[in-house]
């Protein structure tokens, strides 16, 4: 990725002080996906090293995980799985425990969205301490799912997210980093 890229979806990000407490700065992708050109960029460059290989299935974490998994599912012909905080899916479902910074929360997919063996890239707006990630990955592996790779448009690695989900085995490709919280 070029460094222009990166600078227009840098631009493209609006950041937030002190959300949701004093002291962080969120990080919202909403106006990069309000923005067509930085959107196409962003899902063209989560795509690219993946296209022309056999992807089964991207899974995406609620809830803007949805949104950009959605279209990379569509650029690679390959089925959507959302994974959903517990108790908003409607059948079947497997479940696990993942750590937030305080406290415990649970996500779940369906039973029957992925079969053993199937190749998953799984997708979110960002990874941070990389707890709902983690929690999302060992619930794809319970499943049995080859697990290509994690993908992000944002990664805050002075929180070490990304490490957690490599110390797992699995690829992280992110599109842009912002040091710090």
């Amino acid at each position: 990725m070029t460094s222009t890229v990166q600078s227009e979806l840098i631009a493209a990000i609006r950041t937030i002080p002190d959300y949701p407490k004093p002291g962080i700065l969120f990080r919202d992708i909403t106006t990069m996906l309000g923005n067509p050109r930085a959107f196409r960029r962003a899902i063209d460059e989560l795509v690219h090293p993946y296209a022309g290989t056999k992807i089964d299935k991207i899974a995406g974490i609620e809830a803007r995980g949805f949104i950009l998994g959605g279209a990379i599912a569509h650029q690679l012909s390959a089925g959507f799985v959302p994974i959903r905080k517990k108790g908003k899916l409607p059948h079947d479902t497997v479940r696990i425990a993942y750590s937030l910074e305080y406290g415990v929360d649970e996500m779940e997919m369906h039973k029957d969205a992925i079969a053993p063996g199937e190749k998953v890239i799984l997708v979110d707006d960002l990874i941070a301490t990389g707890g709902t990630a983690e929690g999302a990955v060992k619930l794809l592996q319970q499943m049995g799912a080859d697990i290509v790779a994690a993908c992000f448009v944002i990664d805050l690695p002075d929180l070490g997210g990304g490490k957690k989900l490599e110390a797992l085995g699995v690829n992280v490709r992110t599109l842009v980093a912002f040091e710090g919280h």
